[in-house]
């Protein structure tokens, strides 16, 4: 995949299949990956039919290659391998992260009819000083065991909503992969 293009379908088998590519798609399988009420096949199968507009598409013999190549489209074309500790989660944080995006953005995005989840992401990326990244910073340090200074240990006690938002399980990416 390449970076400077949007892609709308991903390739199974040598043949190009459309997904659905607005951001609020892709959050509805995040949200799905992170839910504890679904099983891995649930999960699965609610990432299929979310992703794949025209499942009938795609033989089940195909469908972990499908499924592969979905989570390598919301992966911008990477595979993230990571170890550190899961710092947000999109759903439980959309408040947060929202307003940070809208900013980068210009206006809100989400009373857009349609934005790409790579532009989306693009936008996610580049959010620099907003209240989203103040909570980010103090949660990477209380993850990794470094002191807070008096600032943000008082912004933490004065704002501990913020900070419970993170769910347990691990990076989205390596739900996805256990149904592979």
């Amino acid at each position: 995949m390449n970076g400077y293009g949007l892609p709308t379908s991903v390739t199974v088998r040598g043949r190009e299949i459309p997904i659905r590519t607005d951001y609020r798609a892709v959050l509805d399988v995040l949200a799905a990956c992170s839910d504890p009420l679904l099983d891995d096949g649930a999960r699965a199968e609610v990432m299929m039919r979310i992703m794949f507009p025209d499942r009938g598409l795609i033989a089940e013999d195909e469908a972990a290659e499908a499924l592969a190549a979905a989570v390598e489209f919301i992966d911008c074309g990477h595979r993230a391998e990571s170890d550190s500790p899961r710092l947000f989660d999109w759903e439980a944080d959309a408040e947060l992260i929202v307003p940070a995006v809208n900013k980068i953005a210009g206006g809100d995005v989400r009373a857009l009819p349609y934005l790409h989840w790579w532009s989306f992401l693009s936008y996610f990326f580049e959010i620099g000083d907003s209240l989203f990244a103040s909570v980010l910073r103090i949660r990477q340090k209380r993850a990794s065991g470094a002191r807070l200074d008096a600032a943000e240990a008082e912004f933490y006690r004065e704002n501990r909503r913020l900070f419970g938002a993170v769910r347990a399980s691990t990076h989205e990416e390596e739900e996805i992969l256990k149904w592979l």
